[in-house]
């Protein structure tokens, strides 16, 4: 899959978060998180899982994460590249 525009999903509710895509050269993964001390590695192995699923291998990818629970990371990531892809 190739990100050829932006992309976002999600919202900023608890127990949520929001997925913003959008073009680069390279692949780049930004995560911030209300839990990023407890589940920091979980987010970002759930992460890595759904671009490599994908055929991601570039573009800028950034969570604000709000607690929300793995299955929700997942639909929101393939939702914003589905958005951002041709």
């Amino acid at each position: 899959m190739k990100i050829v525009k932006k992309g976002m999903a999600g919202t900023m509710q608890s127990s949520d978060l929001m997925v913003f895509v959008e073009p680069a050269d390279s692949l780049q993964v930004e995560i911030e998180s209300t839990v990023i001390r407890q589940f920091g590695h979980l987010i970002r192995v759930k992460v890595d899982e759904v671009l490599a699923r994908n055929g991601v291998s570039a573009g800028l990818i950034r969570l604000t994460d709000r607690g929300a629970l793995d299955y929700a990371i997942e639909a929101r990531i393939e939702t914003a590249l589905q958005r951002a892809s041709a």
